[in-house]
């Protein structure tokens, strides 16, 4: 009943399924750890001591110790915790098995102690490398290539909760080989990619939507006012663009991981006791923090931006383990609800959803998924239209522009 390319996406229909479930389990467990872990040493810890968690000094000394503890880690680890993700794009090369404990213990301990990134990176390269490396063994039929998409899809599901964000992404990547439909190729990856997300939605909930006014009708004006804002974003990206491969070849000067990183531990924690516990950690729960308080003035919108900048260009460059997409969400949305209270007639779910475009296109280059995540935390349909007449000039502004990455050092 079914035709030979039909059988072959069957055949690769349960290797995504178990790859989509074990992408978003390795996820899930680690926010688990790493949010029990914060609990105790944010919450329970201080509480004991008699100390407010919020005080500057708990902030610096709590930053300083996590930033020496990786640094450990990392200098006593297997393959020293994985490559250094400043350098590698979301989506790389596998790296050795042997250094995914590392990598992990290295994340958890990370997210719980607050530094500003977020799991994508490190999560990503333990799918793919657990991937490839079982995947290969067990159908060694099966290239390399087609592991790393599989669990690169599954992850991506599994982070954002919907296979969405794997289409937009892999739709470009893929259509390549015009003898084959690109449904076809789409097919497995959107397989693992949907068993992510729905393994993820049942144990794990993260949540992106703001509660934002509606938008009604386009207006040409808004068209205008989203172009400016998405250029005002890339402007402040672009900054980060500008010191990130600086300060990563000035702090690895110092050679050893645990004075790089304890370093940086110190002074993410004097961001911090200056930004205050908003501009912690990943930023997604801190985001919502955000937009629900009604007492924040523009001048706290704009210190949180640029304190949550630097934050990311200091972990980024002192080699902590983790990504820069979910704290670039929270600077867009700190940025957006700043420019929404100083020029309130532009409407805020302009402001916010452009901002995000600019930064995560800033981060990732990559249209789709700055699209996409713009949509998913301002969830308006009628905005749609704007923010794909937005990406093009976005675009234009970038194109040719050097990435959010760290210089390679030649040996």
């Amino acid at each position: 009943m079914l035709h030979p390319r039909a059988k072959t996406m069957l055949l690769l229909a349960t290797p995504a399924l178990i790859i989509g479930i074990a992408s978003s389990l390795v996820l899930i467990v680690v926010m688990k750890v790493a949010s029990v872990l914060q609990a105790f040493l944010w919450t329970a810890l201080p509480g004991k001591l008699g100390i407010d968690f919020a005080s500057p000094t708990w902030i610096i000394l709590m930053l300083t110790l996590t930033g020496i503890t990786v640094g450990l880690v990392i200098r006593f680890s297997p393959g020293h915790a994985g490559p250094d993700p400043a350098l590698e794009p979301l989506i790389s090369a596998p790296v050795n098995p042997a250094a995914l404990p590392g990598l992990l213990l290295a994340l958890i301990i990370g997210l719980a102690g607050g530094v500003s990134l977020g799991p994508e990176h490190p999560i990503m390269a333990v799918n793919i490398a657990l991937a490839v490396y079982l995947g290969s063994r067990i159908f060694p039929r099966v290239g390399a290539l087609d592991w790393t998409i599989l669990a690169s899809a599954g992850t991506i599901g599994a982070l954002f909760g919907t296979p969405v964000a794997a289409a937009l992404i892999f739709s470009q990547t893929l259509s390549g080989d015009n003898d084959v439909p690109l449904w076809d190729r789409l097919f497995a990856p959107l397989m693992a990619a949907a068993a992510g997300a729905l393994t993820t939605s049942l144990f794990y909930h993260p949540h992106f939507s703001l509660p934002i006014p509606h938008y009604g009708q386009m207006q040409l004006a808004d068209i205008f006012s989203g172009a400016i804002v998405a250029a005002i974003a890339i402007a402040l990206g672009m900054v980060a663009v500008w010191c990130l491969p600086r300060l990563h070849r000035l702090m690895h000067k110092l050679k050893h991981s645990v004075l790089i990183l304890g370093a940086g531990g110190f002074l993410l924690g004097i961001l911090g006791a200056i930004g205050g516990p908003v501009t912690l950690f990943k930023g997604l729960d801190e985001m919502q923090q955000m937009a629900f308080s009604q007492v924040f003035s523009v001048s706290d919108y704009f210190l949180f931006a640029v304190i949550k900048l630097a934050a990311v260009v200091v972990a980024a460059a002192c080699g902590f383990r983790g990504g820069r997409i979910f704290p670039a969400v929270f600077i867009g949305v700190a940025l957006g609800l700043m420019l929404h209270e100083h020029v309130d007639a532009v409407p805020a779910a302009i402001t916010i959803s452009c901002s995000i475009l600019g930064l995560v296109l800033v981060v990732t280059r990559d249209a789709w998924l700055s699209l996409f995540m713009a949509a998913v935390v301002v969830p308006d349909t009628n905005l749609l239209p704007l923010l794909c007449i937005v990406m093009l000039p976005a675009w234009l502004l970038l194109a040719g522009k050097p990435m959010l990455m760290a210089w390679r050092q030649n040996k």
